[in-house]
């Protein structure tokens, strides 16, 4: 097999954790997260965390916050680590831009000052058009991609742009097919109506395994900007049981839609039906790494 890499992507509950685990145990390596919300401790039943152990799954604690450029160094080392030891890595996740972190150099920029982007900051606060401005005499692209009133993308954008890089993302490299290693990448696809099913199976079984305990616990204590991002947090917040059932399943099945849509665009990608059993999705998957 000249894969190095199988990555497996797809929407959510289209079987992709079951799957990579059936992948990965039939290589004897393990699965690495592309998953942004699944980095994060203490919300195991909302993210879907897998119950076996997965790489870059619970490192985070909820008060922290993850960047893709930090996702990215973390999901290089643990691939290249497989790969030495065991000769493969599986990659599985439903995040396309941590998968494609994973999988590729995006160059993208590293975290800024705390002295930098708190100056950027007091400067947005104190004339919030004035700080947009200069950056768009800066950095034109990104300003093209920022909200006036999108404080924390304004201020990170400033930062990039006075460091000689941008917030723009470089689409070619983003689309590119280039990858570090040999890589298979692999979608799985299914029929909405299917999709939709799984999605409200799935948020039924989170309701009753206790999820708005969980949220109850998380929201306890400290929790960051980019783990309040969770889908479900706010509605198991704020709104009565089936209201928060609704509102979730829609919003999953939206978003559903949403990794579709970039899955189908990943080039050279490969397609699997995912409306059977996972050892026959696994059986599929490893069917097209051998004959790469």
């Amino acid at each position: 097999m000249g894969v190095e890499v199988i990555a497996i992507f797809g929407p959510t509950a289209s079987g992709k954790s079951a799957a990579a685990r059936i992948v990965a145990e039939r290589l004897c390596t393990e699965v690495v997260s592309a998953d942004a919300l699944q980095v994060y401790r203490g919300l195991a039943i909302l993210t879907n965390q897998p119950d076996e152990p997965t790489r870059l799954v619970a490192i985070r604690d909820l008060a922290e916050t993850m960047s893709v450029g930090e996702y990215a160094g973390l999901a290089h080392a643990a691939i290249d680590e497989l790969v030495t030891r065991h000769g493969s890595a599986v990659v599985a996740g439903g995040t396309g831009l941590y998968l494609r972190a994973a999988l590729a150099d995006l160059g993208i920029p590293p975290a800024g000052d705390p002295d930098t982007r708190c100056q950027r900051e007091y400067e947005y606060d104190a004339d919030p058009r004035g700080a947009f401005a200069r950056l768009a005499a800066l950095d034109p692209a990104a300003a093209a991609k920022v909200h006036v009133n999108d404080r924390r993308r304004v201020v990170r954008a400033l930062e990039l742009a006075e460091a000689g890089t941008s917030l723009a993302p470089d689409s070619d490299r983003l689309w590119s097919s280039t990858t570090r290693r040999p890589t298979l990448v692999v979608g799985l696809d299914l029929a909405s109506a299917v999709l939709a099913q799984r999605i409200t199976r799935r948020t039924d079984e989170m309701l009753a395994r206790g999820a708005r305990e969980e949220v109850r616990t998380a929201l306890a204590g400290s929790v960051s900007r980019t783990a309040r991002q969770a889908l479900g947090l706010d509605e198991l917040a704020s709104l009565r049981h089936d209201e928060a059932r609704e509102q979730i399943i829609r919003r999953t099945c939206r978003y559903a839609a949403y990794q579709r849509k970039w899955m189908l665009r990943i080039p050279g990608v490969a397609l699997v039906d995912a409306d059977q059993p996972p050892e026959r999705v696994a059986d599929a998957i490893l069917d097209l790494a051998r004959g790469r």
